[in-house]
């Protein structure tokens, strides 16, 4: 069981969550990123470093992510491709992407997508709040005993 991070539009709130529950849970959690990131010296944390580029962190996650590993993105195209793979995605705010998902969020994301480019949507997504941050805590610590019970 793995924690993979897609770590360049991951909040920093979120990194600190997933960097406790490495310490306390013992669970590997890997960050991928196209720049350097600092994080705590730790035996359960480490980081990818990949070239710049569209979705570059993207297709290494996709490469190295197998079934029964957790995702954290709010990328619901990755999410739609690891859960694709047999493991599940964790937005930052606390909605977990399964099979049983997937497939209309990602079909919602797509016409969010075009009425953005057609000039009917003119904001992106709010800031995360607290209560996203405890939703996504919630939906963490769930996975984790799920996957620890298998």
């Amino acid at each position: 069981m793995r924690i993979w991070v897609d770590a360049d539009a991951c909040p920093g709130e979120i990194k600190n969550i997933l960097f406790r529950v490495a310490q306390r849970r013992q669970i590997q959690v890997s960050l991928v990123a196209n720049q350097s990131l600092h994080t705590p010296a730790s035996p359960w944390i480490d980081t990818i470093l990949v070239p710049g580029g569209m979705n570059v962190a993207d297709r290494r996650i996709v490469e190295l992510v197998t079934a029964g590993d957790l995702v954290i993105t709010a990328d619901i195209p990755l999410a739609a491709e690891v859960v694709g793979k047999g493991a599940q995605a964790l937005d930052p705010r606390g909605d977990l992407y399964t099979d049983a998902n997937v497939g209309e969020r990602l079909a919602m994301r797509n016409l969010v997508d075009q009425m953005r480019g057609a000039g009917q949507i003119m904001r992106g997504p709010s800031s995360i709040t607290p209560s996203n941050r405890q939703a996504f805590a919630n939906q963490l610590d769930r996975w984790i005993s799920r996957a620890a019970s298998r």
